[in-house]
């Protein structure tokens, strides 16, 4: 191994214990500011690390763009806070509440970035459930994870999906043949296990009408969203790639009378469109190294393969739960570009159900604390806990299940 080599792994390790613990001590440095200084280190001496932006996968980065300005529609037109809003008025039980805020937000998480819709929705589910008499959390703990489950339905429900999906050419269609029936149970566990594990007591009242005060639904934004959205679905059924599919339709949207040009690029998740940028440029150029060869040597000669469900459950319920599971996709996706279609589906599914474990296990988990938290509900880390440990382990165990199914 000589010196160049060590500068490729001594930045890698630097960057992914970054991801790690979220940020360097002492800096202000952020999981996307982390990134992309590996990748400028990396890039700086491209000669000697053998690092290059052409290992930077643009078809995914177009795709999650285009996803975004899609997703930019649906928030301007008050969708994510009329469905919130509604939630948190209706007049049902518990249970059915429960219910309901698993059915919905999964359903929207399966087609739109899961990330936007807790974010959007978070804030108006908090108030209105106080004002029912509710206590939020078990409902935001659901909301967090449905959005987790019920992305993991399709490839383009969260980053890691649209990351394997590009890396590996999958087809839509059959991918949401493979894994929407058992995201749908997914939901199903999600329900059953907050219920059990915190059993939500009535509101003091039956509904809160103020809930939706002040929520506008914008018919014409809303239905220019679901056009764009046919239009994509019915494009990802043809020949023509994911991403030139992805950003015709966004740049449809673009051409709009109403919002600004500005207003849908605010919209846009730069730092995450940053951070995978970098993360591309690190572990492409750790990759090339004799350490990764050495490694897959290891994994071979002890009879271990990531074509097998339970290896890579393992491996994602503990990278989910460290680094995160957007790093630890494109890690094994540049490390080992041998994988069959069916060890990607499997990485899309146990990758995103394993993000549920610990509230820094997906950044949709994330976004609802904090959320959360900016409203005056406190989601602790234990009160995650409770729920995300048996939510995940029987997700994995449904997932696994379902996976040897198929395969025999």
């Amino acid at each position: 191994m000589d010196q160049h080599e060590i500068l490729v792994i001594a930045v890698f390790a630097g960057v992914y214990l970054g991801m790690a613990l979220g940020r360097w001590p002492a800096l202000a440095l952020d999981r996307t500011g982390i990134a992309l200084c590996g990748a400028i280190v990396l890039l700086f001496f491209d000669e000697e690390t053998g690092a290059s932006a052409d290992r930077i996968d643009t078809g995914t980065l177009a795709v999650l763009f285009g996803l975004m300005v899609l997703s930019a529609q649906f928030a301007a037109s008050g969708l994510y806070e009329w469905c919130a809003a509604r939630l948190a008025a209706a007049r049902a039980s518990p249970a059915a509440l429960l219910a309901l805020v698993v059915a919905v937000t999964g359903g929207l998480s399966s087609l739109l970035a899961n990330d936007i819709v807790v974010f959007a929705m978070t804030p108006i589910l908090c108030r209105g459930l106080a004002r029912a008499g509710h206590d939020p959390r078990p409902y935001l703990l659901a909301h967090a994870g449905a959005a987790n489950v019920g992305s993991a339905a399709t490839l383009v429900g969260n980053p890691q999906n649209i990351l394997i999906g590009e890396h590996g050419g999958l087809d839509f269609w059959h991918y949401l043949a493979f894994a929407g029936p058992v995201s749908v149970l997914g939901l199903a566990v999600v329900f059953l296990v907050v219920w059990a594990v915190w059993r939500p007591a009535p509101g003091a009242a039956v509904g809160s009408a103020e809930a939706l005060e002040g929520i506008v639904l914008d018919r014409a934004l809303l239905l220019k969203g679901l056009a764009a959205t046919a239009l994509l679905l019915g494009l990802y059924a043809t020949e023509l790639p994911r991403w030139q599919s992805t950003l015709l339709v966004a740049g449809l949207l673009l051409v709009s009378r109403r919002l600004s040009t500005r207003e849908m690029l605010a919209a846009i998740d730069w730092h995450l469109l940053v951070l995978f940028g970098g993360l591309f440029v690190v572990t492409g150029a750790i990759s090339t190294t004799s350490l990764n060869a050495e490694l897959i040597s290891l994994l071979q000669a002890g009879g271990l393969s990531f074509e097998h469900p339970l290896l890579l459950a393992g491996v994602s319920l503990v990278g989910s739960n460290t680094v995160g599971n957007v790093p630890l996709v494109i890690l094994l996706l540049q490390a080992l570009p041998g994988l069959s279609p069916q060890a990607l589906y499997a990485l899309a599914l146990l990758s995103t159900f394993a993000g549920n474990f610990l509230v820094i296990g997906s950044l949709a988990n994330i976004i609802v604390v904090e959320r959360a938290r900016q409203e005056g509900v406190a989601v602790g880390f234990l009160d995650h806990l409770r729920a995300g440990i048996p939510m995940t382990l029987a997700t994995l165990a449904l997932a696994w299940g379902w996976l040897v199914l198929l395969g025999g």
